[in-house]
């Protein structure tokens, strides 16, 4: 039996696992869901005869990392990456898995259930063709990616250092694209503070929190320079007691994405100084960063590794090309470890992060030979 083989004759397994998967709400602030999705993929990959590491949290899903046992003796592993959350937290209207003649649909079918599904059957593959005890592997579940990884990072660039390099199965792109770089992005809250009074008692020189916001905003979206890859948003805005009341308080969430290490200091910098120097006496600024990932670079050990799977999809008669991604993920920290690292390896489809969301159902076996084969690549070439 061969991979292509094995892949076809348990296509419908393939569709019933991810079933089984999306309508299991796991949102990253479900801990029991994300636990279960973990279960649910342990199960799955039950007769691969895999060690098996669970971190506990009391917060988010737990981390598992399924190892082939000849990991002890060879220390120079390849690393799966996937994450079991969602961004779908309860109460969400959007739980069911439908699936027409071309298209899948529900929460994470893409983002990134799918992946999970193309991980744990190029995994199966491989053992079922007798590969799989010649492949030092990790594969790494995470349950906290989508509110940036605060749990998880540390055990994934902890394994990252092991490897020679790293797999990730994020969403593919609508031409066959695999990501060979992203751009970093800081996620901050900025919190003002004023002076509460009457209105129809104040005059021009009211200590309002929302005016002083005002300017804040303008100033923060003055740092948008698209050409040099500079992105930045106030996403959210709340503040105020009422129409009568001079606002004592008020709050923005702030995203930013950049390209380059030295544009995420300098922007670091930019927002010390615009937040520093607050525009309404009587107002204060503070400025909280909440998450960040720094950018992964299409370096040149990411273009041979890219390279090197090229070569592979072409065997296989699949076309993919690279991409350069504003999005962030796992794949950004393991970057920042030094190691190659391609993205993207998941199934495509698209509206991610929204009730649209959809795969192309003859990518998820297609993703799933592509990974199988480079993984075999990698286990005949040690």
């Amino acid at each position: 039996m061969d991979l292509f083989t094995y892949l076809k004759a348990h296509r419908a397994q393939m569709f019933d696992l991810l079933k089984q998967l999306v309508t299991i709400n796991s949102g990253s602030h479900n801990k029991a869901g994300v636990d279960a999705v973990g279960q649910v993929i342990t199960a799955a990959l039950a007769d691969c005869h895999l060690e098996r590491q669970v971190t506990g949290s009391d917060t988010v899903g737990n981390p598992i990392v399924m190892r082939t046992p000849v990991r002890a003796s060879q220390p120079d592993q390849v690393l799966l990456v996937g994450h079991m959350d969602t961004v779908w937290n309860l109460p969400t209207d959007f739980t069911d898995y439908r699936e027409d003649e071309t298209q899948a649909y529900g929460p994470g079918v893409i983002d990134m259930k799918g992946g999970l599904v193309v991980g744990v059957f190029a995994i199966k593959a491989l053992a079922a063709i007798g590969v799989l005890d010649d492949l030092p592997l990790a594969f790494v579940c995470t349950g906290d990616e989508e509110i940036g990884s605060p749990i998880s990072k540390a055990l994934i660039q902890q394994e990252a250092r092991k490897s020679r390099c790293a797999l990730v199965l994020e969403v593919g792109g609508p031409n066959g694209e695999v990501v060979t770089g992203r751009k970093g992005n800081l996620s901050a809250r900025l919190t003002v503070t004023g002076r509460a009074e009457h209105a129809a008692f104040v005059g021009v020189d009211k200590a309002s929190a929302i005016v002083e916001l005002a300017h804040q905003i303008l100033a923060i979206e003055a740092l948008n320079d698209p050409a040099a890859g500079l992105l930045a948003n106030v996403g959210t805005v709340v503040g105020g007691i009422g129409p009568n009341t001079v606002a004592p308080h008020a709050e923005a969430h702030l995203d930013f994405r950049f390209v380059h290490p030295d544009d995420g200091r300098e922007l670091n910098t930019r927002l010390a100084e615009i937040c520093g120097h607050p525009t309404v006496p009587g107002a204060a600024c503070q400025l909280e960063i909440l998450s960040g990932r720094p950018p992964m670079p299409a370096n040149a050990p990411n273009q041979r590794l890219f390279r090197r799977i090229e070569q592979i999809a072409r065997r296989l008669g699949m076309v993919i090309q690279p991409e350069f991604r504003s999005g962030v993920s796992d794949a950004n920290d393991i970057a920042d470890v030094g190691i190659p690292v391609i993205d993207g390896l998941g199934p495509i489809g698209a509206g991610d992060h929204s009730p649209r969301e959809y795969m192309l159902k003859k990518s998820l076996p297609q993703r799933a030979l592509l990974l199988a084969s480079i993984l075999a690549d990698f286990a005949m070439r040690q």
